[in-house]
């Protein structure tokens, strides 16, 4: 029920915001709107460092599943599936998600949208949507600062279904194109991230990828981000 009233709700409030910016129409648009993106570059960047190193919570049995020999599309899998996610919280369960799309990275890539963005959608990009629509039609906010929240709205509420796009060998149009204007990551520079877990946490046009690599380093230099939080323990 949630997906068929959040969704359109959210897309007509992004229409609204489009609108708001059309109606005021300023060229401070374009550098705020590549600010926005890149702000939303950032939260991607932070949120997956932050995911990836997050210990799954202790004695919960998430390794049961991480480590498990058998089939993902067996009855089985479900049903221990369910088992042990109703034994943790919805942060939990998108911490684990993120370890979990390490070693079979592909199985992000067939998620479908709403499970890859509805909690993005609710939790904040739609509330946040909302805001930026009074604000603008109440006239507190220029057109192009509307435009650089916009950006910031669309590229943080998709950057896990962007992220999703980088293990899928079929994309729709407009994530090809997007690509093309250096304006979404490639899956070869997204790659870089698999090869050591250590870089490069950034899932939409990577251009906050320096920043976030400093900041992690400078982290583990200070003994936080252990390895161990990886993958779930027992």
């Amino acid at each position: 029920m949630a997906r068929q009233i959040l969704m359109p709700l959210f897309l007509l409030s992004l229409a609204g915001n489009v609108l708001a910016v059309l109606l005021d129409p300023s060229w401070w648009a374009i550098p705020a709107l590549l600010v926005g993106w890149y702000a939303a570059d950032l939260a991607s960047g932070l949120v997956h460092m932050y995911m990836d190193y997050r210990p799954c919570p202790a004695g919960k049995g998430l390794d049961a599943l991480y480590f498990y020999p058998g089939s993902r599309e067996s009855e089985a899998y479900k049903l221990l599936w369910r088992e042990r996610m109703s034994k943790v919280g919805p942060l939990d369960r998108l911490v684990y998600d993120f370890k979990n799309h390490h070693p079979r990275p592909n199985a992000l890539g067939r998620r479908d949208l709403w499970r890859l963005i509805g909690s993005t959608v609710i939790l904040a990009a739609l509330p946040v949507s909302l805001l930026l629509n009074a604000t603008a039609y109440a006239g507190l906010l220029p057109g192009w600062a509307a435009a650089g929240g916009l950006a910031l709205i669309v590229g943080g509420a998709f950057a896990q279904y962007f992220h999703g796009s980088l293990h899928r060998e079929r994309n729709p149009w407009i994530v090809t194109a997007l690509r093309r204007c250096r304006l979404l990551m490639t899956p070869a520079a997204h790659q870089l991230h698999h090869d050591t877990l250590q870089r490069d946490f950034a899932t939409n046009c990577g251009w906050s990828n320096p920043l976030v690599n400093r900041l992690f380093l400078a982290l583990r230099r200070r003994g936080m981000l252990d390895d161990s939080g990886l993958e779930p323990g027992a």
